[in-house]
């Protein structure tokens, strides 16, 4: 019984080594040949391929059922992840909401008690942008509208939205803007809510620089920059943009305005501030004026002699 087993051991064991060997061959040879550079190497290929892919689509069915698992888990979590932040948005725009409401109702009521009465001359014409000279030193466009129109030197042009500059030259038929960016613009503007002064400079890019500030330290990017009506050229009010700060730690103004699709305009027709000469008569007309002109004697009859 030993002697079988001694014996089954030798044939066994070479056998096993044998086999290692014709298959570690296999795999060789097969590298070697996915390696040949060859058209008939490729053609056998592709036809080994042909015969053993598809016949092995069973056994990579649990590999492509797991991988599609993970996938569709993880898509799963993306819109589990993107319903919550849409939830949030949700609610943050009920409160804005709300908050606009509120403050809607309440201009209404403050303007019903105070009885306000907005300025029944400042209306506006249309006019479309014919050509853009914008150049690096000068920035401008040219407008269909002219002097037949009643446009006059001065007047603010907007976009419907923010403010883009001012009429700077009338013909007959035409007139030119020149723009919030250009070199020569400067106007007087308000930083809300601090209510700091400052003047909107052009410097031939994109955002203005912001001069002349009052208090800086007052001034937060994002604060609002409306026209402060000094000097009696615009109006008060008019929307310009919000501060921002460049690198170089300036502070410059993200104009509202878009300038890279400028199309129509609006020039807002504005006469002027009426100027007061007499601060007191605004609070109550003075009292009559007393002559002082001393009446005339009337004349007396004298008797007459004899």
């Amino acid at each position: 019984m030993a002697k079988d087993r001694s014996n089954r051991d030798e044939y066994t064991g070479p056998l096993r080594r044998l086999l290692l060997g014709i298959v570690v061959l296999c795999l060789i040879g097969l590298v070697l040949v996915w390696r040949i550079d060859s058209p008939r190497v490729e053609q056998f290929r592709a036809q080994v391929v042909d015969r053993v892919v598809p016949g092995m689509d069973w056994a990579m069915a649990p590999v492509t059922g797991a991988i599609n698992l993970v996938r569709d888990f993880q898509s799963y979590q993306r819109l589990v992840d993107q319903n919550r932040e849409l939830r949030s948005e949700l609610r943050q725009m009920q409160a804005w909401k709300e908050a606009a409401l509120q403050l809607e109702q309440e201009n209404a009521r403050l303007l019903d008690l105070n009885n306000v009465r907005l300025d029944p001359r400042l209306t506006f014409i249309t006019g479309v942008v014919m050509a853009d000279s914008g150049s690096p030193f000068r920035q401008s466009v040219l407008l269909n509208v002219g002097a037949r129109d009643g446009i006059v030197d001065g007047w603010a042009a907007m976009d419907g939205i923010g403010l883009v500059g001012r009429i700077a030259g009338v013909g007959q038929n035409t007139s030119r803007v020149i723009l919030l960016t250009d070199a020569t613009s400067a106007i007087p503007a308000t930083i809300q809510p601090s209510g700091q002064k400052a003047l909107v400079a052009g410097d031939n890019s994109a955002a203005p620089l912001l001069d002349f500030v009052e208090s800086r330290d007052q001034v937060r990017p994002g604060d609002r920059v409306v026209t402060s009506g000094d000097g009696g050229v615009f109006p008060a009010g008019l929307l310009v943009g919000e501060v921002a700060i460049d690198p170089a730690g300036r502070l410059r103004v993200r104009l509202a305005a878009d300038f890279g699709r400028l199309e129509f305009l609006r020039l807002l027709r504005h006469h002027g501030v009426e100027a007061i000469s007499d601060p007191g008569g605004l609070v109550a007309p003075g009292p009559p004026a007393m002559s002082l002109v001393e009446p005339a004697a009337e004349p007396v009859d004298e008797p007459a002699d004899g």
